[in-house]
């Protein structure tokens, strides 16, 4: 670990030292972006945040990070611990130290430990409490307290306390204040009863209202025949998948079914899932769409068959409902297998045409060293002329026909460098 990225252990609360949950960080760049990928203590395979066996102690994650092999160390929030994490990116000026007023309010309401991000920009916030429900990030703010991983740096704020404490009421609050989407909650209350125009435009004509709590929905989704599948993606793990972007695909494709392809509801519980990251609001095509905006339509526009809550009351045919969606002769799943096998084809295109450009490019550079080889064979017979000429001149006794090559200062040069084979 260079310097720069050392963590000061004094400066970190016993609560978070003891538990082991830990994990250690690299940054890799993915779709031209740094990402913070984690990885396993000792092996350095991928992490994930919610498998315990690639996990581990402080000490072994910190020992692992100060080989090199890693860039720094995170925490892994879990249901079986009492501790959320507030991000606040984008608040802070590292030259000047100057933080916005919002996120001094935020850091000095919940007033708990606070260190300053990777990369100095930000803080983390660590205290104890239960999140509140619904979504939990709303701008450069986010809030974590299971399946994700908080990168610690130990740069403790030192106007904060050296522990983490229990703010509940506290956060709560900010909660409602900073996160809280109530514009949507009002829709949700009446029924989503808006003219077409305040409706969200999506790829395909939607007939279905799904007019459920997004706690109930989720729990009918966890319930369903397809339920593992769900509860995996929802969690973060993406084991099956060769990327995330085909893991996003896929429960997308899932919370399109169950929101009747809400463009809104989707991308409000896809943020609330452990799938969610940067690159979900990042510009990524031409018309100014996210990826975020453009997966989602993708999985509506690919999806076939939705969830009918009217169905609810006759058991047999939500039964029906909710294994059309998991089955291989139903008309829901292979939609869902269109978009993931769309999403697919045009990552491995793209994969495609990195190998090619890459080859070409190694194509050109055998060409050069083949030139250079060429020239430096021509070279090395002109200088051959030369020596023997010299060879010739210093000792005019010498025999031309049949001289010692050996004893030449040709030949001696020759059993130096070989034959320029």
């Amino acid at each position: 670990m260079s310097s720069n990225t050392l963590i000061d252990i004094a400066a970190l609360p016993a609560s978070l030292r003891e538990r082991e949950q830990w994990v250690c960080w690299k940054e890799e760049d993915r779709d031209g972006k740094p990402t913070k990928i984690p990885v396993t203590p000792e092996t350095g395979a991928f992490a994930s945040s919610t498998d315990p066996e690639t996990w581990d102690s402080f000490e072994t994650a910190l020992e692992y990070a100060e080989t090199g092999n890693a860039t720094g160390v995170g925490f892994v929030f879990t249901d079986d611990d009492p501790i959320v994490g507030v991000d606040l990116d984008n608040c802070r000026d590292p030259e000047t130290r100057a933080i916005d007023d919002a996120a001094l309010d935020i850091i000095e309401r919940l007033d708990s430990y606070t260190e300053i991000s990777p990369s100095g920009t930000g803080y983390h916030v660590l205290i104890s409490g239960e999140l509140p429900e619904g979504r939990n990030r709303r701008g450069s703010m986010e809030l974590y307290d299971t399946a994700r991983f908080f990168t610690v740096t130990g740069d403790h704020v030192e106007e904060t306390p050296a522990r983490v404490a229990r703010r509940q009421d506290a956060l709560v609050a900010i909660h409602r204040e900073y996160v809280h989407d109530t514009d949507r909650d009002v829709k949700s209350q009446s029924g989503q009863q808006g003219t077409a125009d305040e409706q969200p435009a999506t790829n395909g004509t939607v007939d279905v209202d799904v007019d459920l709590e997004d706690k109930e929905l989720l729990e009918k989704a966890r319930n369903a025949s397809n339920g593992s599948k769900f509860e995996r993606l929802w969690n973060g793990n993406m084991a099956g998948y060769e990327s995330q972007s085909e893991a996003d695909m896929a429960l997308c494709c899932l919370l399109a079914f169950w929101t009747g392809g809400d463009h809104t509801r989707m991308d409000t519980l896809f943020r609330q899932s452990g799938l969610l990251r940067e690159k979900w609001d990042d510009v990524h095509y031409a018309d100014g769409s996210t990826y975020g905006e453009k997966t989602i339509e993708r999985a509506i526009a690919n999806t076939s068959e939705f969830y009918d809550p009217d169905a609810r009351d006759d058991s047999s045919e939500a039964s029906y409902r909710q294994s059309e969606s998991s089955t291989a002769g139903s008309r829901t799943e292979p939609a869902q297998n269109h978009a993931y096998l769309v999403e697919k084809n045009r990552l491995l295109t793209d994969r495609v045409d990195e190998l090619e450009a890459t080859l070409e490019e190694k194509d050109d550079r055998i060409d050069e060293l083949e030139a250079t080889n060429e020239a430096l064979r021509e070279h090395l017979s002109d200088c051959q002329e030369v020596l023997e000429r010299r060879d010739r001149s210093s000792n005019p006794e010498m025999d031309e026909t049949g001289a010692d090559e050996g004893d030449s200062i040709w030949g001696r040069a020759k059993q130096f460098v070989g034959d320029g084979d």
